[in-house]
């Protein structure tokens, strides 16, 4: 079973701006290359830290209104959400430790 959860423009504000911990939102398309090798990296970050971050996936294409506000402008992208708000960001492919990274900067003051 994944530990990523799947969403979409609709689950998003009670998935990802209303929840109770931080969230790493995974923008990502069914044509992207690099977007399929970082699947399983993104399924290992959500195991590992899945104490203290929900991990949510999200397809570009279906989800305007959330690329848009978010401002997707490639694939991959990520971004770190708390209590609402943007914390970090980061566009392309990245292995675990750049991801972790990213986290645990932005995990900081959580």
């Amino acid at each position: 079973m994944s530990s990523v959860l799947v969403i979409g423009d609709s689950e998003f504000e009670a998935e990802v701006l209303n929840a109770t911990q931080p969230v790493l939102v995974y923008f990502w398309a069914e044509w992207c290359g690099p977007c399929r090798l970082m699947a399983p990296v993104i399924e290992t970050i959500a195991k590992e830290y899945g104490d203290r971050l929900k991990v949510v996936k999200m397809e570009v294409d279906p989800n305007p209104e959330s690329v848009k506000k978010f401002k997707v402008e490639g694939v991959p992208a990520f971004r770190l959400i708390q209590d609402g708000e943007m914390k970090q960001s980061a566009e392309g492919a990245m292995n675990k430790q750049k991801i972790e990274e990213l986290l645990n900067k932005g995990l900081v003051t959580a």
